[in-house]
């Protein structure tokens, strides 16, 4: 796996793995154990298919007690346990490992309330993130986060990767000692400790999210996009950082630079222009008034940045139609290579022309190409490093490429991550934007969760170690300093 180091798998586990299928299709019977090796294959990876590994067995519960039940035996017998959702991770975080059971949960694909007056929906961790929007849209509502993986991925994926922006209200979740803990309510805050930050993001370390509760917004009266071409990818970045300096905050803001325009034009057929080296698509919506007056600022300042093209949507259609390319872009990339490697950085929107040139240097360097698409908005990048799995060595150098974008961003201010996650692809990283006391920290928090490590091991941190180390200290000549203060 690309010299991915992963924990050694438990030889104990390993030799009692007929016993723990057995056990496994007790606790959660029918189709929901999967134990032949052909058909662990469609789990042996994530949306990161760098790197592939087949579970010790998957298990697809469909019920908060199957979970429970799966996570205390796997518990109570110190077996590794790895959560997944619909594997459409970019980063690792469901790679399998080897003594490991996998926890699917795409079984858990229902929503359980609706409540229009609240504005919230409740739903399992496998309703995919689209289907919340059509569970909604015949009442006027839709649920805002839309990741480009909408269609298939889980709200329980977003909310461990915290990806799209998610803005959750309440999770149920099931703890790694089987114990089913309920965070929050049908409110904004909660007294106490902030336990709701703490699981979103957490990427399956902490426990794993049985009920989702979400916020749903009322469709707005007016909506139109503006596609603006520039002649440089730097002045493009540049007209991003002068929209939101002027206090006009878009419904939605992407960019893209020329080999994703063409490929996306080639793919769907935009009426995207192509004599353009950097293209920003740019949504208001609001009162129709408001729309219209916002729309001629940004013509303004895109003119301004040297825009070279200007197109207004005239339709729903139009505007669709716009978006339908960039959301597209993904797919449309790999027509054009036979693979590419999807990075995830974040930086301050001011140094979105520094990084964009930082890449084309970079670029030059490991005579890779680059295809950039990425939510201008909030400086969240994502770079598609364009390789062939089949030359050797040229895997590893889009792995170095694509380390050396996300350092960069650590360098101008950013973080190594924006909504994919750590998982695997970053977990050698962190140390560029963490020091050791920081990563100890945020440690003990998973030991608080998991102290045993048997949820998700090998993933975010850096360095494999116990909990029993945090609180290690120097002994010398059989003796520590103050030996007379009480230590717990």
């Amino acid at each position: 796996m690309s010299g991915l180091v992963m924990p050694k798998p438990d030889d104990a586990t390993m030799r009692r793995r007929a016993e723990i299928v057995a056990d496994m299709r007790i606790i959660v019977p029918g189709e929901g154990v999967v134990d032949a090796t052909n058909e662990m294959r469609a789990f042996e990876s994530d949306g990161l298919t760098a790197y592939r590994q087949l579970p010790l067995v998957v298990v697809l519960p469909e019920t908060v007690a199957q979970v429970s039940r799966v996570l205390k035996y796997c518990n109570d017998r110190n077996i590794r346990v790895v959560p997944r959702g619909s594997g459409t991770s970019l980063s690792g975080g469901a790679l399998p490992l080897e003594d490991a059971v996998l926890l699917v949960m795409s079984r858990f694909n229902r929503i359980l309330a609706i409540d229009y007056p609240d504005r919230i929906v409740v739903a399992q961790p496998g309703v995919t993130n689209l289907g919340i929007t059509i569970a909604v849209e015949q009442e006027g509502f839709y649920y805002a986060p839309d990741p480009s993986s909408q269609i298939a991925c889980s709200i329980g994926g977003n909310v461990a990767e915290n990806s799209g922006g998610v803005h959750c209200l309440k999770y149920g979740l099931t703890a790694m000692n089987g114990e089913v803990v309920r965070l929050g309510g049908n409110h904004l805050d909660s007294e106490g400790y902030d336990l709701l930050g703490v699981m979103t993001g957490s990427e399956g370390l902490l426990g794993v999210v049985t009920e989702v509760t979400v916020r749903i917004l009322k469709k707005p009266e007016t909506a139109r996009a503006l596609l603006i071409g520039f002649p440089t990818s730097e002045q493009g970045g540049q007209c991003v950082a002068d929209i939101i300096g002027a206090g006009i905050i878009p419904g939605g803001m992407e960019m893209m630079d020329r080999p994703a325009i063409h490929a996306a034009e080639d793919f769907v057929h935009a009426g995207y222009p192509l004599d353009v080296e950097a293209l920003l698509i740019v949504e208001l919506d609001g009162p129709g008034v408001e729309v219209d007056h916002l729309i001629g600022l940004i013509e303004a300042i895109a003119y301004r940045n040297g825009s070279t093209t200007c197109r207004i949507s005239q339709s729903e259609q139009e505007r669709l139609s716009f978006w339908a390319g960039r959301k597209a872009a993904f797919p449309a990339v790999g027509r054009i290579s036979p693979d590419y490697y999807c990075m995830d950085g974040t930086i301050p929107r001011k140094e979105l022309p520094r990084v964009l040139a930082g890449m084309r240097e970079l670029s030059g360097k490991y005579g890779l190409g680059v295809a950039n698409v990425f939510h201008a908005g909030d400086g969240n990048l994502h770079p598609l490093i364009l390789y062939d799995a089949n030359v050797p060595g040229e895997l590893d150098k889009a792995e170095s490429f694509g380390a050396d974008i996300l350092r960069l961003c650590v360098k101008v201010g950013g973080v190594l991550t924006g909504e994919h996650g750590v998982g695997v692809e970053k977990r050698d990283l962190m140390p560029e934007m963490f020091d050791q006391i920081d990563l100890d920290q945020q440690m003990r928090v998973k030991c608080a969760f998991d102290p045993n490590h048997l949820l998700n091991p090998g993933k975010v941190f850096p360095q494999l170690r116990r909990c029993a180390e945090l609180g290690r200290m120097h002994v010398h000549r059989g003796q520590v300093a103050f030996p007379d203060i009480p230590r717990f």
